[in-house]
């Protein structure tokens, strides 16, 4: 039986490595460098204020299930997920520390893929039978472009990968945190998790957004304080890793230790796929949350969203980038003689730094995996409902929170790579659904510029946006 395991998880892995090659991270990339420059580099200029609206009440024409805020955080939640520690981790292994970097450029560029994502879910986005707002890529390809077979292939991919990206890979890195540091058997993780999610997901999106808008700031901060103590006390050495950082992305880096070596192509496709699945730009899947909050215009949630790509790649990712790099810890060996990486790696490096550096890793695993577990059930759930009608949201959400227990026991590795290549059959319609559709962005886009200037009581001068006609 273990030989056919080994023999399927290997052509899963050549399957999913094929997949996820250069022709669809040249696609991701140049989606959100099209985007960008046709949005004359909306992201950047419109930073501060998208940053400002996501604190600031709804208005009051708006219309939606939940909060800006809570939607961003829900958004927040699907997204900062295992990859953030273990995920940089395993790519600063494979592609060095240059990856960063490009991890950084492409995280910039997938603001735009972000923004034009969310502001289709919202202009397309349509009440169900149990007046709760639906929309994502279902909705804007079925009613945006046209074609209900790509929307149905969308749904089902997105159904399936749910359950696998965002459920049991998820809880079985819950459940291997606290069996490593805590000994506790991954049967009772696997059931009390069951418990805890039931609680959020049978609530629906409402609960959902009251836990991400609570669970998310907290474990972001936690994270991010941890992150700076070790920073701080290795800031003569910030310097130092940032040019290594830049100087690898553009020479590559060499082999040294139990490190390999890695080429400028392989440090630029490393990270190109580490910033994608840490922020899920070009997904598609988390624009779902953008849907459902309550908002006057497409383009004020659009906003408010892109900002994810920023705090979960640009800020979060940076921090377990910047310990790693400081700390000296990669190509280093454990015990056994094996290279660190993912959750060893991150281990090492805090512990080396600061006391107790296992428990902040783990604690960070925990809230950052269960976070994603509540964000992507509400995905998934949208999917199916889109494929079944309403009537079958309550079976998926069911179903969803008792798989939880038999997957924080199992071992993952195929799991992992089937929900992978899932991941990269939403990705593709989704894109082509943003490239045809790209004159409804501009022109939603100009509209909604035209409306901030007009609430800013700018001159007639400076009304017009500068965006294409």
């Amino acid at each position: 039986m273990e030989q056919y395991n080994a023999i399927l998880e290997s052509f899963l892995e050549k399957v999913m490595n094929w997949v996820w090659g250069p022709p669809l991270l040249i696609l991701i990339a140049g989606t959100g460098i099209y985007l960008t420059v046709l949005l004359r580099g909306m992201q950047f200029r419109y930073l501060w204020y998208a940053l400002k609206q996501t604190v600031l009440p709804p208005q009051n024409s708006a219309e939606g299930d939940i909060s800006q805020f809570q939607a961003l955080m829900t958004s927040l939640a699907g997204a900062i997920g295992t990859g953030t520690i273990v995920g940089i981790s395993t790519g600063i292994a494979i592609g060095g520390l240059g990856s960063i970097f490009w991890m950084w450029v492409t995280a910039l560029f997938g603001m735009a893929t972000k923004y034009a994502e969310s502001l289709l879910a919202v202009k397309y986005r349509q009440l169900d039978e149990r007046g709760e707002m639906c929309g994502g890529p279902m909705q804007y390809i079925e009613k945006g472009v046209g074609w209900k077979w790509m929307a149905v292939l969308f749904a089902i991919f997105g159904a399936l990968a749910a359950i696998g990206t965002g459920n049991l890979v998820q809880v079985n890195a819950i459940a291997e945190a606290i069996d490593n540091v805590w000994d506790v058997n991954p049967w009772i993780t696997g059931l009390v998790l069951c418990v805890l999610a039931a609680f959020v997901v049978l609530g629906g999106v409402k609960s959902i957004g009251k836990v991400s808008g609570v669970l998310v700031p907290i474990m972001a901060s936690f994270y991010l304080i941890a992150g700076l103590v070790v920073m701080v006390l290795n800031v003569e050495h910030l310097p130092a890793a940032f040019m290594l950082i830049v100087k690898s992305a553009f020479e590559g880096q060499a082999a040294f230790g139990g490190f390999l070596g890695a080429t400028v192509m392989v440090g630029i496709q490393t990270g190109m796929a580490r910033s994608i699945f840490s922020n899920e730009a070009g997904l598609g899947i988390p624009s779902m949350a953008a849907a459902a909050a309550r908002t006057d215009c497409p383009g004020r949630q659009a906003m408010i969203t892109m900002t994810g790509a920023l705090i979960s790649t640009v800020i979060i990712c940076s921090i377990t980038g910047f310990v790693l790099a400081l700390t000296g810890v990669q190509g280093q060996v454990d015990e056994a003689g094996k290279v660190l990486t993912g959750a060893t790696m991150a281990i090492a490096a805090f512990d080396s730094a600061v006391p107790g550096g296992q428990y902040i890793v783990s604690i960070g695993l925990i809230l950052f995996a269960f976070s994603t577990v509540v964000a992507w059930a509400y995905y998934g759930e949208k999917c199916f409902e889109y494929l079944f009608g309403d009537r079958a949201v309550i079976v998926y959400r069911i179903l969803f929170c008792l798989l939880i227990i038999p997957g924080a026991a199992l071992k993952m590795e195929v799991v992992w790579h089937i929900a992978n290549i899932l991941n990269a059959f939403m990705v593709i319609p989704n894109l082509i659904a943003l490239i045809l559709l790209s004159g409804v962005i501009v022109a939603e886009t100009r509209v909604f510029l035209h409306q901030i200037e007009q609430e800013k009581g700018k001159s007639t001068r400076q009304k017009a946006p500068a965006l294409p006609e």
